[in-house]
């Protein structure tokens, strides 16, 4: 017989989702002034490292702390493939909507259109991630709510896109990285409150088994581990910059 599975948070990891989503947009929003060389050609590395910064680590690692915050009465796995098809597509969606503003930061149409870009890749990473879960039964949606969740994602996204490239202060750009934290969290939450899980199985605590398949308990540890290895990444990149901008200060004192 179906039955509804029961679900709660546990408040701590939901916190911990959000200082994800904060760390990783503030980095990402310092780093966008160096998209763009002063000849406005692109800054490759700069883009890739605000795309992992805010794609990797403030919407992916996000979005499986917030997974893993959810306690259900039903056992979980979480297919391996399709996670990692949603951490390529975050970190794309950022990095295009970041590329996108960084041409011309006061034109409106490329704001509106970078922010309908990261708000669709949010959103889009959200619901990969949540078809890439398993559980013995299935998910209804309240299609109405993941509506209001994209356009929350959107509107926010925007607002903070328009912030980050156009304040120039660190307060305004952590209040930036701050509304971007709340843009990522309200969808990720809202798009959950669109789900009704539906528990088919009359062994409510069996795993579901396959290839390519981690389990709930197995995916803390290994979001943590993606995480780390963003960071990592993400430190090297922002060093040898440091370095490189540090050198060519000396270079231009001597000269």
């Amino acid at each position: 017989m179906d039955s509804t599975v029961v679900s709660e948070y546990r408040p701590h990891l939901v916190a911990a989702s959000f200082a994800l989503a904060f760390i990783g947009s503030l980095i990402a929003l310092m780093v966008t002034r160096r998209i763009r060389h002063k000849d406005g050609s692109l800054n490759r590395a700069a883009a890739v490292t605000a795309g992992v910064a805010l794609g990797g680590i403030g919407v992916w690692s996000m979005h499986f702390v917030g997974m893993v915050a959810l306690r259900l009465d039903v056992a979980s796995s979480y297919g391996i493939v399709e996670s990692a098809v949603s951490l390529v597509a975050a970190v794309v969606c950022t990095s295009a909507a970041l590329i996108v503003v960084s041409k011309a930061p006061r034109d409106l149409a490329r704001i509106l259109g970078a922010g309908l870009l990261l708000g669709l890749g949010v959103a889009g990473m959200h619901y990969l991630g949540m078809y890439g879960m398993k559980i013995g039964g299935y998910i209804n949606w309240d299609l109405r709510t993941v509506a209001l969740s994209v356009l929350i994602a959107v509107a926010a996204g925007t607002a903070a896109l328009w912030l980050a490239f156009n304040t120039r202060s660190m307060a305004s750009r952590a209040g930036a990285a701050l509304l971007m934290a709340a843009a990522v969290c309200a969808m990720h939450y809202t798009g959950m409150g669109a789900a009704e899980f539906i528990c088919t199985t009359p062994n409510r605590f069996a795993t579901v088994q396959g290839t390519g398949l981690v389990s709930s308990l197995g995916l803390g540890p290994t979001v943590a581990a993606c995480a780390f290895a963003m960071a990592v990444l993400l430190s090297v990149d922002l060093y040898v910059q440091w370095m490189q901008r540090s050198i060519g200060q000396q270079r231009r004192r001597t000269a």
